[in-house]
């Protein structure tokens, strides 16, 4: 079993990768300085959990 993520994290992440298809990647540093660059995340926790859910919606949508 995985973790389980709040749904906000869910619906930010998936609302930025809607909105900015092409800003994101499989690679999570560059989703985190994406992150940090489209929102006003205040918390480097949250911020980090949203890029961290990018990226492993973006590796599980390629399959």
């Amino acid at each position: 079993m995985g973790r389980i993520r709040p749904t906000y994290i869910k619906r930010v992440s998936i609302e930025l990768v809607n909105k900015y298809p092409q800003a994101f990647s499989m690679d999570f540093e560059e989703n985190k300085a994406m992150v940090n660059n489209l929102t006003d995340v205040s918390s480097v926790t949250m911020r980090n959990r949203i890029a961290g859910y990018i990226t492993r919606y973006l590796s599980h949508s390629e399959i």
